[in-house]
């Protein structure tokens, strides 16, 4: 898999957070749709591509450098003034279904470590995340 941009690496991470237990979910895809059209940093990203960087996150993930080439990839392509938001947009995904699973919370481990986010910047983003997402009832 060639080099991503930051578009892409975005799309990735939110990708495999989705992916990681094996079920994209209607609602995860929806939120990664919804992210992707009404994030700032994705304001010059063509939504038309968003199917295409989403199968090629899938293809990579099957080849020999699996999950942890995507990491290292999206890691790469993104600045580090963007580490966070990469992180919020996968913890977005993670949270919207209201059910983190196992799996789920080991990618974002991974994705944590792969971006060198400190603990109180993951903490504060996914505080964030859970208040936007909590219901009345």
């Amino acid at each position: 898999m060639p080099g991503l941009n930051p578009h892409e690496a975005l799309i990735h991470l939110m990708v495999i957070t989705s992916a990681s237990d094996r079920d994209m979910t209607d609602v995860e895809l929806a939120r990664i749709g919804d992210v992707v059209g009404s994030w700032p940093v994705f304001e010059d990203f063509n939504r038309g591509k968003l199917v295409a960087v989403a199968q090629k996150c899938q293809k990579a993930l099957h080849e020999k450098e699996g999950l942890d080439g995507v990491l290292a990839k999206a890691a790469k392509a993104l600045p580090e003034r963007l580490h966070d938001t990469a992180y919020a947009a996968a913890f977005e995904v993670a949270a919207v279904d209201l059910e983190m699973r196992l799996e789920e919370v080991r990618v974002l481990q991974l994705i944590r470590r792969a971006l060198d986010l400190d603990t109180l910047t993951v903490a504060a983003i996914e505080r964030s995340a859970k208040a936007r997402h909590r219901m009345l009832t």
